[in-house]
C-alpha cells in the first residue's frame, strides 16, 4: 500500500473500506467509529494515526500511555469488546500508530450508536438497518448449530474426488467450516449431508399461474450440491431446440436461456436464507420460468451494486466450497449476463424474497400441438421408456415392466400419452409389430 517516488515522502494511498487514516489521535472517538463501521461491514479493519486522509505521513507523537489510552479507549467504547493490535511503525522517520482489528459477533457499536462502513464513509444505520444486520449475523449457516448431529458425507467427499481433491478424514469438517465454534456440526454441515431434512422442489404448470400442476419434481433428502446439479440436468432435459431449415439457412431455437438460467439457479442456492427452513426453489409455466429463493438483498449490499455482480454472498463458507468445486466462479457476472439478456426487470426483489424470471421462447411454444408441451410432459421414467423402445424396437410391455420398476398397466398408459403426445409410434401387428420413437 505504501507508495513513495523519488523525492517524495511516503504515502499510504487512499482510504477504503478496510482502511482510515487519522491525523493524530486527537481524532481517537472518530476513529473508533470508523474502526466499528469497518467492522460492521467487512469483520476486520485497520486504521493509521499520523497520517493525512490523502494518504500522507504527518507522524504521530508518542508518550508514554498513548497506546494504553487507544487500546481503553476502543475496550471503553466499542461493544461487544473486541482485542485490536496496536503498533508503532516507522515510516519516512515518522512515528505511525497501527490499530488492527477483527471480530465476527456483529454489530458493534460505538459509543452506543452502530455505523456501517460505505467506500471510506462512515454511516449511522436506521433501526431498520440495524435489525437486518442483527438477522444476517444470526441466519450465518455456519454458526448456527444443527438439530441432527449424525451426520456423514460420502457424496460431499465424491464430488471433491471428482474434481481430483482430496479431503483429509481427521481435517474436512473443520477445513471446509462444516463445524461450530463448540465443535458441533452447524446447518451447512446439515445441508451438505448424506442425508438431511432439506427438499429442493421444480413443479411445472400448465397456464400461467399455480392453478393447474402437471408435475412435481422433489430433488433431496441428500447433500444439496448434488441436487442442484440433478435440478440443472432435469432443466436441461426440459430445453426444447426448434430446427427451421430456410434454404440454406439452419437456425436452432432453445426453449430458454439455459446459460441464464443456470446463474440464477446458482445464485439462488448460494444465497438463500437456509436458516428459514425453505430451500430455492423452481417453477415452470407456459410462458416463463420463476427462480425463487428465500432472503433480500445481502445487508449493506445496494440495488445498484446488484445489477452491476458485486457481490457480497450471504453464505460466504458456502460460496468456498462451491467455487472449490467449480459450481460458480468469483467473477460477480451472473446478475450482469441476466440483466443483459432480459434486463432489471427479471429480477422481483423483496425484503423476503428473490424471484428471478427467465421467459420461455414464444416462437418454440408456438411451433405446434405436440410441440407446444413435449418436454414439459415427459419425466425420467418416460424417457426410460423411449430409450428402451429406441434400443429395441420390438421390446414387450411385459419386459419394459421388468426394466423399468413399473407395473404393465401403468407402462400401458404411459405408452398410450406418449403416443398421444406424438413421441412415440406403433407399427405393424400387436404380437409382431416395431416401436418407432420419434426424434425432433
Amino acid at each position: 500500500m505504501l507508495e513513495v517516488g523519488a523525492g517524495d515522502s511516503m504515502n499510504f494511498g487512499m482510504e477504503t473500506e478496510l482502511i482510515e487514516f487519522k491525523k493524530t489521535t486527537g481524532e481517537l472517538k472518530e476513529g473508533i467509529v470508523s474502526l466499528a463501521s469497518m467492522l460492521n461491514k467487512n469483520g476486520k479493519g485497520t486504521l493509521y494515526f499520523g497520517v493525512r486522509n490523502d494518504g500522507e505521513v504527518l507522524g504521530q507523537q508518542i508518550g508514554d500511555r498513548t497506546l494504553r489510552e487507544i487500546s481503553q479507549g476502543i475496550a471503553n467504547a466499542i461493544k461487544p469488546q473486541i482485542i485490536p493490535t496496536i503498533i508503532i511503525e516507522l515510516c519516512d522517520d515518522k512515528n505511525v500508530i497501527k490499530v488492527s482489528a477483527e471480530g465476527d459477533e456483529k454489530p458493534y457499536s460505538a459509543y452506543g450508536k452502530y455505523y456501517m462502513r460505505s467506500a471510506d464513509e462512515d454511516r449511522e444505520i436506521s433501526p431498520q438497518q440495524l435489525r437486518n444486520l442483527m438477522l444476517s449475523v444470526s441466519d450465518s449457516i455456519a454458526s448456527i448449530e444443527a438439530n441432527n448431529q449424525a451426520l456423514t458425507f460420502e457424496q460431499l467427499k465424491m464430488l471433491y474426488a471428482g474434481n481430483n481433491l482430496t479431503l483429509r478424514e481427521n481435517t474436512f469438517e473443520q477445513n471446509l467450516n462444516l463445524l461450530t465454534r463448540d465443535g458441533t456440526y452447524n446447518l451447512m454441515a446439515a445441508i451438505l449431508a448424506d442425508v438431511n431434512s432439506y427438499s429442493i422442489k421444480v413443479a411445472v404448470f400448465r397456464g400461467t399461474d399455480k392453478t393447474d400442476l402437471v408435475r412435481r419434481n422433489e430433488y433431496g433428502y441428500k447433500c444439496m450440491l448434488v441436487a442442484v446439479k440433478q435440478v440443472l440436468d432435469y432443466m436441461e432435459a426440459l430445453n426444447d431446440t426448434v430446427v427451421d431449415v430456410e434454404g440454406s439457412l439452419r437456425k436452432e431455437t432453445k426453449l430458454f436461456d439455459f446459460p441464464c438460467f443456470r446463474e440464477a439457479w446458482l445464485n439462488a442456492c448460494l444465497h438463500n436464507r437456509w436458516s428459514r427452513q425453505t430451500p430455492p426453489a423452481v417453477y415452470m409455466f407456459e410462458n416463463r420460468i420463476e427462480i425463487l429463493s428465500v432472503g433480500g438483498l445481502p445487508d449493506g449490499l445496494t440495488l445498484e451494486e446488484f445489477y452491476e455482480g458485486k457481490s457480497k454472498p450471504v453464505n460466504l463458507e458456502l460460496q468456498q466450497i462451491m467455487v472449490q468445486l467449480d459450481y460458480i466462479e468469483q467473477t460477480g457476472h451472473g446478475v450482469p449476463l441476466i440483466v443483459s439478456k432480459y434486463g432489471k426487470e427479471a429480477f422481483d426483489i423483496t425484503e423476503n424474497f428473490i424471484t428471478v424470471t427467465i421467459p420461455l421462447n414464444r416462437e418454440i411454444k408456438s411451433k405446434s400441438d405436440v410441440k407446444k408441451d413435449k418436454k414439459l410432459l415427459t419425466d425420467s421414467k418416460d424417457k426410460e421408456l423411449l430409450m428402451l423402445m429406441k434400443e429395441n424396437s420390438s421390446i414387450s410391455v411385459s419386459e419394459m415392466s421388468r426394466q423399468v420398476g413399473l407395473g404393465t398397466t401403468t407402462i400401458t398408459k404411459r405408452i398410450r400419452r406418449l403416443k398421444e403426445e406424438g413421441f412415440v409410434e406403433r407399427k405393424g401387428a400387436k404380437k409382431k409389430g416395431q416401436w418407432i420413437v420419434k426424434t425432433k
